[in-house]
């Protein structure tokens, strides 16, 4: 049988095998029709698989993650256009966009809640910088990608010193799915 991916050697950690080619068997028949479960772009942007030693090679699957993500944003769109047109989909661009202001209006070092003492934080200046370019995005057209987002790195911090993880992760998910709208 033919591999989806290349795999890294055996001395190398990359995403279980099994995992990986269930998730993308699923998703393709969901996105050809073939079955009724749902699957969102932000379902495909939240999968996450196994280490193993010799899997597939995570960056390889985390571009056709991208690209799938991709699709099935292009899909729903597409499924907008046809139901209720161009206005339906720029009105839902523009609800999710607006989800986005308030965090964007916040000054800098306020945008989001510090992590718990001694929990994994994101450095508030990295977080901020993101966010920054993403008001100049929206305020002065300044280009960036979802891709851009996507591919975002934070410097760690521990505890109140830095942002707590998840909320930053969930307002740049729907960053990507904005973006993702307008691409």
């Amino acid at each position: 049988m033919t591999k989806m991916f290349s795999t890294v050697s055996r001395l190398r950690l990359g995403y279980e095998q099994e995992d990986v080619d269930d998730f993308f068997a699923h998703a393709r028949q969901v996105y050809e029709g073939q079955s009724d479960e749902d699957l969102s772009s932000r379902d495909i942007r939240s999968a996450g698989f196994e280490l193993a030693r010799g899997g597939y090679d995570t960056d390889e699957v985390d571009a056709a993650l991208d690209r799938l993500e991709s699709a099935f944003v292009a899909r729903a769109r597409q499924e907008v256009l046809v139901t209720g047109g161009s206005a339906a989909w720029m009105e839902q661009l523009a609800e999710n966009a607006r989800s986005l202001y308030g965090r964007l209006g916040r000054p800098d070092g306020e945008r989001f809640e510090p992590a718990r003492r001694g929990q994994p934080a994101y450095d508030r200046d990295d977080v901020d910088d993101l966010c920054d370019r993403l008001v100049e995005y929206f305020d002065k057209t300044e280009p960036i990608t979802a891709d851009e987002i996507r591919r975002a790195r934070f410097r760690r911090r521990s505890g109140r010193r830095g942002y707590a993880e998840a909320p930053v992760d969930a307002f740049f998910s729907r960053a990507v799915e904005v973006l993702l709208g307008v691409e």
